[in-house]
């Protein structure tokens, strides 16, 4: 059975030590799905599946999938972007509900209030 891949992309400066690998998740329908059973009969092994295979492992329940297993860095990993998602979310509605304003005059009042270090307009605008 052909593997499904789902992609995140990251961007170059986000990146960090993230390696080539954690960029893409796949799942394999045919190994990475195992039943309560096999889960009982050899937790090491799905385990070591999981670690050694950088693919979460399904766990089916009467036949339904009811428990995915991945590594403790995926889910790190997967929790931040679900994070980050939402505060994207949250700057989008506010931009919707509020709009914008120009660069300029978010800098002066950050300025304003000794929040950055003032800087010399007039060689930006020459």
């Amino acid at each position: 059975m052909a593997r499904k891949k789902y992609r995140v992309d990251i961007a170059p400066e986000a990146q960090g030590d993230i390696s080539p690998e954690a960029k893409i998740m796949t799942i394999s329908l045919a190994e990475d799905v195992k039943t309560v059973d096999d889960l009982a009969s050899d937790p090491r092994a799905l385990l070591a599946q999981v670690r050694s295979g950088g693919r979460p492992v399904v766990i089916a329940e009467t036949g339904k999938p009811s428990v995915v297993m991945l590594t403790a860095e995926r889910y790190e990993w997967l929790v931040h972007l679900v994070n980050f998602a939402r505060l994207m979310n949250e700057g989008e509605a506010s931009i919707q509900a509020e709009g914008t304003r120009p660069l300029e005059e978010f800098i002066k009042e950050l300025e304003d209030e000794g929040k950055l270090p003032r800087r010399n307009r007039a060689a930006r605008r020459g």
